[in-house]
């Protein structure tokens, strides 16, 4: 079972905080399924956006895997984000976005394809 889409959210939300950067929640979208686009915002103004993989990057046997993203836009203009939100709102009204002040998202979220080390204990 995945995790419920508000508990991710604060999760990830005290992890930011937990680092020293900023984050805050745009918009809320479904509390329980809703899909999250986190917002990067660098300190020389550009943004990035992270979307949720697509459904093909999961296995069979990943029904109980973390949340995965992909990289939408990087480092644009602030517009040019907020009209691919926008698009996607249309599309989707319960979707979630985060917006994360910080120059580098380090181990905040995992993206599709950049697969952890197997240490031989934990294993996915």
């Amino acid at each position: 079972m995945r995790l419920r889409t508000d508990i991710f959210v604060s999760a990830l939300l005290r992890r930011v905080f937990a680092r020293g950067d900023f984050a805050a929640v745009e918009a809320k979208g479904a509390e329980a399924a809703g899909a999250v686009f986190v917002r990067q915002i660098f300190r020389d103004g550009a943004e990035s956006l992270y979307a949720p993989a697509p459904q093909s990057v999961f296995g069979e046997d990943d029904s109980n895997r973390a949340r995965l993203f992909e990289t939408r836009l990087e480092r644009v203009e602030t517009a040019a984000v907020a009209e691919a939100i926008a698009r996607e709102r249309r599309f989707d009204s319960d979707l979630w976005v985060v917006s994360i002040e910080t120059d580098d998202l380090g181990d905040l979220v995992e993206f599709a394809g950049a697969e952890p080390d197997d240490d031989g204990f934990f294993r996915r």
